[in-house]
């Protein structure tokens, strides 16, 4: 089948990469190269054009995306000027792609996504995207840590999540991989001493952050995709540093610390050293208690405000 110069492999199963790091990021590269060598996939990459980290689900609504042809070694690549949920949807649509391919994966990210910040990341977003429209699909993130982590780990982390994807395959050929779930799969730093596969829950972990007013955006270092600060910013980027016009006023994003709960959770199992399996859909239930209480308050609400209005 060919579409837009397309050529895909009929006795082939497809993959369609995408992420929220943008198209050269390594994460992505260290991905696609391992499914490209893994000989076994039709491979497409429909990616953002730059950095698109903590997005969330945003999607661009009001005008067209620009599409431009990338030279990536083994696959079929383009970036796209959206968000990782418009590269999902475009890629999934046929619009861009002869067929819709058979598994979606979001990744690799920088920097884990666990608890909390699945709902901020755009990595989870493009997976996401292709489980509301009935696609499997898996965002996958490891868990950088500056000073301990270097590029090849992405290489090693697409290796250890490469039987993983492999057997999701194996189920989508028979048919029986379930529909009403995506999966969000986090690495940990040290992925050579990983202890293996841990199904977990998402927990309740979270980066607690603030506002601090300053003068340019070169001043309070810069928010790394990792939720990490980099306070020697490189000279491109203060070269780069705006300042507010006069009547305006600037803040920027400070870390205040974290919260993280104890028990058999994403976030917990990552850093004993799992590699965490987390289904996930998208509905946002909440807890049972606070339903509970709710179902008792609202039946009396209209009857409270009139009694306190006379």
């Amino acid at each position: 089948m060919e579409k837009n110069g397309v050529m895909l492999s009929g006795d082939r199963p497809t993959v369609m990469v995408t992420n929220d790091d943008g198209i050269d990021a390594p994460g992505l590269r260290a991905l696609v190269h391992v499914l490209v060598s893994f000989n076994r996939f039709n491979i497409l990459v429909c990616a953002p054009d730059s950095e698109k980290s903590a997005v969330s689900h945003s999607i661009t609504w009001r005008s067209a995306v620009s599409v431009k042809p990338v030279e990536i070694s083994g696959a079929t690549s383009f970036a796209v000027s959206g968000t990782p949920a418009d590269c999902t949807s475009l890629g999934i649509s046929k619009a861009l792609f002869p067929s819709i391919p058979d598994l979606v994966i979001s990744g690799i990210n920088m920097g884990s996504n666990c608890g909390y910040h699945v709902l901020y990341s755009g990595t989870v977003a493009g997976a996401r995207e292709a489980f509301f429209n009935g696609v499997p699909s898996v965002s996958i993130s490891y868990d950088w840590a500056g000073g301990r982590s270097n590029v090849n780990d992405f290489i090693l982390a697409a290796e250890a999540c490469l039987p993983i994807i492999s057997s999701i395959m194996v189920e989508i050929k028979k048919k029986t991989y379930p529909q009403n779930c995506f999966l969000n799969i986090d690495v940990p730093t040290n992925v050579v001493c990983h202890k293996g596969y841990r199904q977990t829950k998402q927990g309740k972990s979270i980066v607690k952050m603030g506002w601090k007013q300053v003068t340019s955006d070169a001043q309070g270092g810069k928010m790394l995709s990792t939720m990490t600060m980099e306070m020697n910013s490189s000279s491109n980027f203060e070269s780069n540093a705006s300042s507010a016009p006069h009547d305006h006023l600037l803040f920027k994003r400070q870390l205040r610390g974290s919260h993280v709960e104890d028990g058999d959770t994403d976030y917990c199992s990552l850093q004993e050293g799992y590699i965490t399996i987390t289904p996930l859909g998208a509905l946002s239930h909440a807890e049972l208690d606070a339903e509970a209480y709710f179902k008792e308050w609202l039946p009396g609400v209209t009857e409270r405000y009139f009694s306190s209005a006379l």
